[in-house]
C-alpha cells in the first residue's frame, strides 16, 4: 500500500519538475488513460502525451495532495496551472485522479475534472457558449487526438 502511494508521489513529483521521462517510467506496458480530452489512450499514447504537454506547456505548475493507496490502486488530487496555448488564458484545472496499479507500475489512469468549468477557463466566450455541448467536446478531443499522432510522428 505505500509503495503505491510513493508510486503516485513519485509520478506528481516528477510532473512538478516536468520529468516526462520519470512520468513514463511509472506506467506498465500495457497501461491506459482517459480524461474529458484524451480517451483510451494506450501506454505509448499516454507517455507521449505527457512528453507532449510538458513539452509544450508555458507558465505551467502542478500542486498534488490527497494522495492514498491500498494494494491494487491508489488516488490523488491535482490543480493544473498554465496557460492554454492556443488562446493565451489562464487556466486552473482541478483533477481527481484514479489508477490501478500492478507489480508496481500504472495500469489504469483515469483524470475526472469538470469538462466546461475548463472549456470556459481555456476557451473564452467560445467555451463559455458551447463549453457544456457535445459538439464542442467532440472537437476539442478530435483536435488533441490529431496534435498528439503528429507529435508521436515527429
Amino acid at each position: 500500500m505505500e509503495a503505491n502511494a510513493q508510486l503516485i508521489k513519485h509520478f506528481y513529483t516528477c510532473f512538478q519538475n516536468m520529468d516526462y521521462k520519470g512520468m513514463q517510467a511509472c506506467y506498465a506496458d500495457n497501461a491506459t488513460f482517459n480524461d474529458a480530452v484524451f480517451e483510451n489512450l494506450n501506454a505509448k499514447q499516454v507517455r507521449a502525451m505527457w512528453e507532449m504537454l510538458i513539452t509544450n506547456a508555458k507558465d505551467f505548475k502542478i500542486e498534488f495532495n490527497n494522495v492514498s493507496a491500498d494494494e491494487n490502486s491508489a488516488k490523488a488530487h491535482w490543480d493544473a496551472y498554465y496557460t492554454f496555448s492556443r488562446t493565451g488564458n489562464k487556466v486552473i484545472n482541478r483533477i481527481d485522479a484514479t489508477f490501478e496499479i500492478e507489480d508496481g507500475k500504472i495500469v489504469k489512469h483515469t483524470d475526472n475534472f469538470n469538462f466546461y468549468t475548463w472549456a470556459k477557463q481555456a476557451l473564452g466566450a467560445p467555451g463559455f457558449l458551447l463549453g457544456w455541448t457535445g459538439f464542442m467536446k467532440n472537437k476539442i478531443q478530435t483536435t488533441a487526438m490529431g496534435n498528439l499522432d503528429k507529435f508521436m510522428k515527429k
